[in-house]
């Protein structure tokens, strides 16, 4: 498998072309990946890197606050990318065929890993026969992480009807079991008769693996059995991974500048250091100089900035003001900003009151438009995303499994995603006055009781408030209607949801990994005149669903009940944009009902 940047990808028919931003979703580790005629699982990250193809090129500079952020103390390094050299191709990623048993399609016969003794071109071992072979597309799946193949022979007789059945020895180099249709998931044994349905919970085998590359049982008895599943099922696989922007001061590096090449320097600063007398210090400083193509005062200038604590300074965050940073830095425009940053945004507040001032007091637009107090356009920006692990069978009983398995590699995979966007909040006085309502109150609570049975698998505490409902629901309705208005296809938008510590605000934008800048299409949405259109469209949309009046008035639909009006008609966007699964989502939170749910631009007592 090879993983690629999305302007480049492999086309060759032994290799399975990967996303960069794939490799760290649905294609990571620990996944069963599909090519044209095989399934194939994904190996942990030792497995990776090879010697001498640049581990140590990959690293990720200037990510410290990120990993403070998202709670992570290991090195950050992107996946290693296929290139071709003297026609040897390095940085490719091994992978393994899972599940090893196979199924003849003609008479059901199961063979086990036939390719180690046939071609390509597999085909069943019964001389009368001579049928096509095909992977089985079923495997066992335990909840603490751990993947092997199905344990046939024991299965098949799980239930054994006579004496001979129990002198039946397993032999995986012969095929002896049959499974009758797919449909019917019955195994018989040919030899002595013993037949059995899958059943949906098994035993994990003593003597199997932790995964089908990893040489190790599991590490204690397991008391749960396992899951028997389609390899196609969600709960197969589902990955930890997170994400954060970069902001000040990460973002404002001056990436080959004097105190940057220092910085990543530990051999040049330590020379300098080490210097035993003033004049060996003057030959180090010389020397850097010469290097870096700059003056000695530059250098001194330099050593000077990284003894404060530069980029740093001293400023720490941790998990838990993550979207407080964020939010902090989009909100404040930063002083003396330059172009080739990492995160540039343009305020457009003032012009946004000016056009404000001149809408019609009573027309629905000025109503709608008065909502918001600050509009920014994100003229350029940098997501770290990073891989913690994964989970299987939708556990959320057990840590989610390191990408190293053994967690003690040192690195995590990561990769950095360029994009634009806008950036809006809401006033903060209607939002309060709002979210009084006892009616709102309640829907919310609703919500969060449902919420607290899976907490856990989202990996954060969230505050299911009114306010949260709310911006989540208009962010999907804002992905929907720019599919149109910014030529951008929905699945490449994202969201990041800003609700909590006294926060209301919504960031709309577009990452893709290795493309410095962008299209320019996303960011023109945030001059306030296309914003207004674009904002009043969505709030226009959350009036009525083709599926009304049955979505209106659902109950809950969705794991846990965690959707109620909104649907694929409506609301739902990709898997890909939502921050929250596509969950925590209800139009009434927008359009009220005709009952005692308000909108948030219902005039207040006296207004017009």
């Amino acid at each position: 498998m090879t993983s690629s940047s999305a302007r480049r990808e492999k086309t060759d028919a032994h290799e399975i072309p990967v996303r960069l931003s794939h490799l760290l979703q649905h294609c990571s580790v620990g996944t069963i990946v599909r090519d044209s005629d095989k399934l194939m699982v994904v190996p942990d990250i030792s497995r990776w890197d090879r010697p001498g193809e640049g581990r140590d090129s990959r690293q990720l500079r200037y990510v410290d606050q990120v990993r403070q952020m998202l709670g992570i103390d290991e090195v950050l390094r992107t996946p290693p990318i296929a290139t071709e050299l003297d026609g040897r191709w390095t940085g490719w990623i091994p992978v393994q065929r899972f599940p090893l048993w196979t199924r003849c399609l003609r008479c059901g016969l199961l063979h086990r890993a036939p390719w180690r003794q046939q071609s390509d071109v597999i085909h069943c071992s019964k001389t009368d026969c001579r049928g096509a072979l095909e992977q089985v597309p079923w495997a066992l799946i335990h909840e603490r992480g751990y993947l092997t193949d199905v344990p046939w022979h024991a299965v098949a007789h799980a239930v054994r009807r006579n004496p001979r059945q129990n002198d039946c020895e397993r032999r995986d180099d012969e095929a002896y079991l049959r499974i009758e249709t797919e449909a019917s998931r019955r195994v018989v044994c040919s030899r002595c008769g013993a037949a059995n349905t899958l059943p949906k919970r098994w035993p994990y085998p003593e003597t199997a693996w932790q995964q089908p590359w990893f040489q190790e049982p599991p590490p204690s008895p397991l008391d749960e059995p396992a899951w028997l599943l389609e390899v196609n099922n969600v709960l197969v696989h589902s990955t930890d991974t997170r994400s954060a922007l970069v902001i000040p001061p990460e973002s404002r590096i001056q990436r080959g500048s004097v105190v940057d090449r220092l910085y990543g320097s530990t051999e040049r600063r330590q020379s300098i250091s080490a210097a035993r007398n003033g004049l060996q210090r003057r030959i180090e400083l010389s020397k850097a100089a010469s290097e870096y193509r700059c003056t000695v005062a530059d250098v001194e200038k330099a050593l000077y900035e990284i003894g404060r604590g530069y980029p740093y300074y001293g400023q720490r965050l941790d998990e838990r003001e993550l979207a407080v940073g964020e939010y902090q830095a989009l909100c404040q425009p930063i002083p003396n900003l330059r172009d080739d940053e990492d995160f540039v945004t343009t305020h457009c507040t003032t012009e946004w009151q000016a056009l404000l001032s001149s809408l019609d007091r009573a027309s629905f637009e000025r109503r709608v438009a008065t909502l918001v107090d600050r509009l920014v356009s994100v003229r350029k920006l940098k997501e770290i995303m990073v891989l913690k692990g994964f989970r299987r069978a939708g556990s959320i009983d057990w840590p989610p499994t390191p990408p190293d398995i053994i967690g003690n590699s040192g690195w995590l995979p990561a990769i950095e995603l360029y994009g634009e966007g806008i950036f809006f909040t809401f006033d903060e006085t209607c939002l309060q006055r709002w979210e009084q309502e006892p009616a709102l109150r309640k829907r919310a609570a609703e919500f969060a009781r449902r919420y607290d049975h899976q907490r856990e698998l989202y990996g954060r505490d969230l505050e299911i408030t009114p306010r949260l409902l709310f911006c989540h629901t208009l962010a999907h309705l804002l992905i929907r209607h720019l599919e149109a208005e910014a030529g951008y296809p929905a699945a490449s938008l994202k969201e990041r949801i800003y609700t909590a510590s006294g926060m209301a605000g919504i960031l709309i934008y577009v990452a893709v990994a290795d493309e410095q800048g962008s299209l320019g299409g996303l960011m023109e949405q945030a001059s306030p005149s296309k914003f207004l259109h674009l904002l009043v469209g969505a709030c226009e949309a959350a009036q009525w669903c083709s599926l009304d009046p049955v979505c209106l008035r659902q109950p809950g639909h969705g794991p846990y009940q965690l959707n109620r009006a909104a649907c694929h008609a409506c609301a739902l966007v990709p898997e890909t944009s939502c921050a929250y699964g596509n969950l925590l989502l209800d139009r009434t939170f927008i359009r009220g009902d005709d009952a005692d749910l308000p909108t948030l631009w219902t005039p207040a007592d006296g207004e017009g």
